[in-house]
């Protein structure tokens, strides 16, 4: 019993499994952070160019 408790303990395979699942889990946090941010950044340009838009059609009438 001591030496399958020993064996057991030593044996690490598992182990990097977890840490690639941390890693991916790191990445695509950061993956869906960043798109967020340039979601927000991209939908705020387009509000902006339709704004001088709609401001160029009303002074053009």
């Amino acid at each position: 019993m001591t030496k399958l408790f020993s064996r057991f303990l030593k044996d690490e395979s598992g182990a990097t499994a977890i840490e690639y699942g941390l890693i991916a889990a790191l990445i695509s946090v950061a993956l869906i952070t960043g798109a967020t941010a340039l979601g927000n950044n991209i939908g705020n340009t387009f509000n902006n160019l339709s704004d001088h838009m709609d401001d160029a059609a009303t002074a053009a009438k």
